[in-house]
């Protein structure tokens, strides 16, 4: 077997594994994000939605779909890969891929590729979910799939540093808790950013989770508070980062090599 074809092995070993890992157990992975989402829908879009009518020209339930799809990709890709890294390596045979012939890059994309496959199964589930709330059609259909796909990307590069650094369960839950969720609400999700004072305004730019639902949101609706090629920038941006910074880590051996 060549190197390539060892590493592709590799890979699809590691993703089939993923893969099978959350839809093995979807009434805990996959169904919750969908009940959740019908819960936002129902209550912010049916009772508060029919009071503030429209945004940005569009009807409030349209506004507010693209934000809580955008919401279980993120959440979910995070999820995903921080809770599986931070399993194969509590149970030591992640060290065993570091010490085969898998490169670390094959390693990363694997696991990465499975927060993606989870994040776009949500994604997907929690759509179907919209339809009947609205006619969910978008308006560029490859705006939308790319900032999606590349958004799953950057989070689950984000969830295994989180495992790599983590010691315990509980350490896995920290950056979700109190720095993505408050991120993601703040994100614009339920508003536009022009309804915040000046100051608000300026502040929100400053949350790279606002470009992500905005460029989904334009991708739908063809509405944005930001300008598309921006929150294609900051994605690429953070994926470059955090790519770089996952990849030094498993080189490294931190948090995993003892």
């Amino acid at each position: 077997m060549s190197y390539w074809q060892l590493q592709l092995t590799a890979f699809l070993t590691i993703v089939r594994k993923e893969i099978r890992r959350f839809t093995r157990i979807w009434i805990q992975t996959i169904t919750p994000p969908a009940v959740n989402a019908l819960l936002y829908m129902l209550i912010f879009g049916g009772l508060i939605g029919s009071r503030i009518r429209e945004v940005n020209g569009v009807a409030y339930m349209d506004f507010l779909v693209p934000g809580i799809i955008m919401m279980g990709i993120i959440t979910n890709s995070y999820g995903n890969v921080v809770s599986s890294f931070f399993g194969s390596k509590l149970q030591k045979y992640v060290e065993e891929l570091l010490v085969s012939p898998v490169s670390n890059a094959t390693i990363l994309a694997g696991y990465v590729t499975g927060g993606v496959a989870r994040g776009i199964a949500v994604g997907s589930i929690v759509s179907l979910v919209a339809l009947f709330f609205i006619d969910l059609k978008p308006v560029y259909p490859m705006a939308t799939l790319c900032i999606a796909v590349l958004t799953s990307v950057m989070f689950s590069l984000g969830g295994l540093i989180n495992a790599v650094y983590a010691k315990t369960f509980d350490e896995c839950s920290i950056v979700p808790n109190f720095v993505l969720a408050p991120l993601t609400y703040l994100g614009g999700i339920f508003y536009s950013i022009d309804m915040l004072p000046p100051i608000a305004q300026k502040l929100s730019l400053f949350n790279p989770v606002l470009y992500m639902i905005n460029g989904f949101r334009y991708g739908i609706l063809g509405v944005s508070d930001i300008p598309l090629w921006q929150s294609f920038a900051v994605v690429f941006a953070f994926i470059a980062i955090l790519g770089t910074i996952a990849m030094v880590l498993l080189n490294r051996g931190v948090g995993i090599k003892t």
